[in-house]
């Protein structure tokens, strides 16, 4: 069974930086592609970012040039480095892998 931890999520003002992780466990990470969603109140949960077992990532058109997701396999951990936020980042942040999700982490970005 797949279990995924979200961390790294707080209050940042416009234009700062945070850094997302996810911790899996019980499953075999390398093999798994890993998915950043993010819903924000009154939304739609949306895709932000996806990579692949091999490193191949896509991006939603809102967050590129600003955001990068990554993964450590030997740590079974996937990341998301969020840089030049803006207040409309706001929402609850969520990993996903096959048909797991985590708890979520918030992020807040005040203007």
């Amino acid at each position: 069974q797949v279990r995924l931890v979200e961390s790294g999520g707080g209050l940042v003002q416009a234009g700062g930086s945070l850094r997302l992780s996810c911790a899996a466990s019980g499953t075999i990470f390398s093999f798994l592609s890993m998915g950043w969603y993010r819903q924000a109140p009154g939304k739609q949960r949306e895709l932000v970012a996806i990579i692949t077992h091999s490193g191949s990532t896509n991006y939603a058109d809102s967050v590129k040039g600003r955001f990068t997701i990554s993964r450590d396999n030997a740590k079974k951990t996937v990341y998301l480095q969020m840089n030049s936020l803006k207040p409309e980042d706001t929402a609850v942040y969520l990993c996903n892998t096959l048909d797991t999700w985590g708890q979520g982490t918030l992020v807040t970005v005040s203007s």
